[in-house]
């Protein structure tokens, strides 16, 4: 049994501390930044940020899917962190700047992976289809906070 990750980033339109808010904002702009691998998304507690408590399935492939249960702290500035109540799972967004205007996102996921034959398929494939989820969940993203900039 190995630790297991899964890194995207990407540069975004946007000033960091209003690319964090729309991360942050669980209630309103999250669900919108969703790919469709997310199902049964509920705010359960707070909504924006620190304190948050979140609920999702999370569709990685045809028979693997995550019930998650979510816990969000900010322990930096520009940093979010989702802590899977039902799992080893622990997702890190950290926002910093990237020239005018722009911000850099990334997000890495870490979490105890199967041991054996399994564990060695898991090592090798999940953090690619956890990378391509995070990564259309960013295009969402950027979309967004392009719109944002341009109101």
């Amino acid at each position: 049994m190995g630790q297991v990750e899964a890194t995207t980033e990407r540069v975004v339109t946007g000033k960091p501390e209003d690319v964090f808010d729309a991360l942050a904002d669980y209630r309103e702009t999250r669900p919108r930044l969703l790919p469709q691998h997310f199902s049964e998304y509920e705010v359960r507690e707070g909504g924006d940020g620190e304190g948050t408590v979140v609920h999702w399935k999370l569709q990685a492939t045809s028979k693997r899917v995550r019930d998650c249960l979510l816990e969000v702290s900010e322990p930096t500035e520009g940093q979010l962190v989702e802590k899977d109540r039902n799992s080893s799972m622990v997702t890190t967004w950290t926002v910093t700047p990237a020239g005018e205007g722009r911000s850099r996102v990334v997000v890495t996921s870490v979490w105890n992976g199967a041991g054996g034959i399994g564990g060695f398929f898991e090592r090798t494939f999940a953090p690619k289809g956890l990378a391509r989820i995070h990564d259309e969940l960013l295009e969402k993203l950027a979309a967004e906070t392009a719109a944002q900039g341009s109101n």
